[in-house]
């Protein structure tokens, strides 16, 4: 007898539980540099030593992208030691994996794909 469930790569469990677990303690900490931050993704290693979270911030009309980039960057890398802690209570692995983060490039070029388009149909008005 064959199961007709669908088998899900360790890996890729690995990684959806990881983001969730990130993407819930984030939005439990109260830190204003933070924004309106999102995990976007998690690539754990095969080895679980180290995970790369990709993320983007939402910024407000008005803003400076690239001074937030920089809070964020840095909230992130002072939150990282209690976000390990949390990753090692909450999710049961042989190892806790060290996390990189990194802003998700998708993101800017969506945005940038749709700047354009709308100053082409602006043009075309």
């Amino acid at each position: 007898m064959t199961h007709t469930t669908r088998r899900y790569d360790r890996i890729a469990r690995v990684n959806e539980v990881v983001r969730e677990v990130l993407a819930d303690e984030l939005e439990r900490l109260s830190d204003p540099s933070l924004g309106f931050l999102t995990v976007t993704g998690v690539e754990v290693s095969p080895g679980l030593r180290q995970a790369t979270v990709w993320y983007s911030v939402l910024t407000p009309e008005g803003g400076v992208p690239e001074d937030d980039e920089h809070d964020t960057a840095g909230a992130l890398k002072s939150v990282t030691p209690h976000l390990q802690s949390v990753i090692s209570r909450q999710v049961r692995m042989k190892y806790t994996p060290h996390l990189v983060f990194r802003e998700d490039p998708a993101i800017k070029t969506g945005e940038r794909v749709d700047e354009i388009l709308r100053r082409l149909h602006s043009e075309d008005e």
